[in-house]
């Protein structure tokens, strides 16, 4: 295939759809209650609910929105920290669009921009590094967030701004790692998952043997999946197919796009200028061990944490919004009982309901006919 319109292929859909439904009835586990499926990545959510397709899959399977969406799984308390380092006389704050809306427990980043913070939204990291060269008299600091998919670009742009010698510009760090995140669920007692889409975006960088543990050790199948509608139906496919035949594999269907051992000179960035955080933060989740980056002492003096006072405040989050319930798979986002009322994309509570990835706002966009129905 070589063309985006072969992998939106409607003949081929009703092809996969129905043996989909020939194999459902096959696998052992879903014989007296649905088969539990997770697509790991907010991409993949943001695709199901674009194109139907959990109103096209037999009932008997049921689609669970993990915690894939970097901007979701934000806790409040970093937010805060974030307004805080652009509120500082003298700062210049650049981000991603996406997180320009996520609450923080008094305002987010849009609503101190509003108030007269320095707040710039910018398209990539180097994007930041230029206005640091512009504005030497100013602190440029950048917000970085994101799996491993964006680590490579901030981690080469720290390279850049070392190379150059530019002092002027840090970087205030959360960037996560998606293997503890998927162990996290896994060890959680109250969420039973029968088998993983994996995150496409994150594998290009790591490739797909970081998830061998996932089949070896928890007994659970993953296929690594691309986000097109054709990729996410055979991704399921694959998911039944080993269900059926009885094995346990991790499985690439990506394979276009993702090696197996992933991208050596991404890895070797990331690998050079961070390291795991001993525990990190994740709104929803709790404190997970070795699932955040920081920088290394090397590169300390582009630490925003290190150069300024970041008040590391932890803030719970708002008691209406069930942000957690829905990033672990627990409810459905029109389950929560803020939904589509005090929480809209407009008047965002939580952070799912803030980035088009999140699960929240994919349900809201695209999901009336489910939210209706439940109604």
């Amino acid at each position: 295939m070589k063309y985006v319109d072969e992998f939106r292929d409607p003949q081929k859909a009703r092809a996969l759809l129905a043996e989909i439904e020939s194999l459902i009835d096959q696998v052992p586990a879903c014989q007296d209650r649905p088969l539990y499926l997770m697509e790991v990545c907010g991409g993949h959510t943001h695709s199901i609910f674009k194109y139907g397709i959990e109103n096209l899959l037999p009932k008997k399977i049921e689609l669970v929105h993990g915690p894939g969406c970097p901007v979701c799984v934000l806790p409040m308390g970093r937010v805060d920290d974030c307004v805080a380092l652009a509120e500082i006389p003298g700062v210049i704050l650049c981000t991603f669009g996406d997180a320009m809306r996520v609450p923080g427990s008094k305002k987010s980043l849009m609503q101190a921009k509003a108030d007269g913070a320095d707040v710039r939204m910018v398209y990539s990291p180097l994007d930041a590094l230029e206005i640091a060269r512009r504005n030497p008299d100013r602190e440029v600091v950048f917000f970085g967030l994101g799996f491993e998919t964006t680590m490579p670009s901030t981690a080469l742009t720290v390279l850049q701004a070392e190379q150059e010698g530019i002092e002027n510009f840090s970087l205030f760090c959360n960037h996560i790692t998606i293997i503890p995140t998927i162990k996290a669920i896994l060890d959680s007692p109250d969420l039973q998952i029968d088998g993983f889409l994996g995150p496409g975006h994150v594998s290009m960088v790591i490739g797909s043997a970081p998830y061998e543990f996932i089949s070896a050790h928890y007994k659970r199948p993953l296929v690594v999946a691309g986000f097109e509608p054709l990729d996410i139906l055979h991704s399921i496919w694959m998911l039944l197919k080993q269900m059926v035949e009885g094995r346990c594999e991790v499985e690439n269907q990506y394979n276009r796009i993702v090696p197996k051992e992933g991208n050596g000179p991404a890895l070797g960035a990331i690998a050079q200028v961070f390291e795991l955080r001993e525990f990190f933060e994740w709104r929803g989740l709790g404190s997970i061990d070795h699932s955040g980056v920081k920088i290394r002492d090397a590169y300390a003096r582009f630490d925003a944490e290190q150069k300024f006072a970041v008040p590391a405040v932890k803030i719970a989050d708002p008691k209406a919004c069930q942000c957690g319930e829905v990033l672990k798979g627990v409810i459905k986002p029109w389950q929560c009982k803020v939904f589509g009322r005090a929480c809209t994309p407009e008047t965002p509570l939580g952070a799912l309901m803030v980035s088009s990835e999140g699960a929240c706002a994919a349900y809201y966009q695209y999901g009336g006919i489910e939210m209706e129905a439940a109604e």
